[in-house]
């Protein structure tokens, strides 16, 4: 298998943690999507990563398409429940933290690919109350349990995880681990995982 992506991608991350949960093997082709010659295009119509080559299968895009996908070649680490309640549940985590995630990126982008005078400070605003508003929410979800769907760890965690990892890559001024301790507690057990050490993404100019 071939994984087309970035290293400060959350969305690329979550894959190859998933990965390495399942201690499956793969190759990593970094592309950049807002080079004149990125590849993704040839994989993914929608020129986002991540996208995953399988051979004699075709191209596999969109993150939670993948991991779903992943979770079913190995018996090792299961990390999402059969079916059920259970399921849906740690779908929910996915769904809130790739939203988090989105309005995360969706600024990163605004501030770095558009020019200053066409930026627009009451978009950004808005994005920052999504991630606020879902921080909360996790958060509040979290409570005292060890892991999100339970004390079981999850597809859940390595989706909320990636998404604080990329605030703290992305977002160093937003300060959330002051406000959401419960959140800053599980990102500190997870980033001691192999899993999430080996992903560790550097910010790049």
């Amino acid at each position: 298998m071939k994984l087309i992506g970035s290293l400060t991608s959350p969305y690329v991350r979550k894959v190859r943690v998933v990965m390495a949960e399942k201690k499956l093997d793969y190759e990593l082709l970094i592309d950049d999507v807002w080079g004149d010659d990125a590849v993704i295009t040839e994989h993914n119509p929608l020129g986002k990563v991540p996208c995953l080559a399988v051979e004699d299968f075709g191209n596999l895009f969109d993150s939670r398409v993948i991991v779903e996908y992943l979770d079913t070649l190995s018996p090792v680490g299961r990390l999402l429940p059969q079916s059920g309640r259970d399921r849906a549940l740690v779908k929910l985590w996915e769904a809130a933290a790739d939203g988090l995630m989105d309005a995360a990126v969706t600024i990163h982008i605004e501030n770095t690919q558009r020019p200053e005078h066409q930026q627009n400070q009451d978009w950004v605003n808005r994005q920052l109350d999504k991630i606020n508003r879902t921080l909360l929410y996790l958060d509040t979800q979290l409570g005292e349990s060890p892991f999100c769907s339970g004390i079981n760890f999850s597809l859940a965690d390595i989706a909320v995880g990636c998404a604080l990892g990329y605030l703290d890559l992305r977002f160093d001024g937003l300060r959330w681990r002051e406000q959401y301790e419960q959140l800053a507690r599980l990102s500190d057990k997870l980033y001691e995982r192999p899993s999430f050490i080996q992903t560790q993404a550097e910010a790049q100019a």
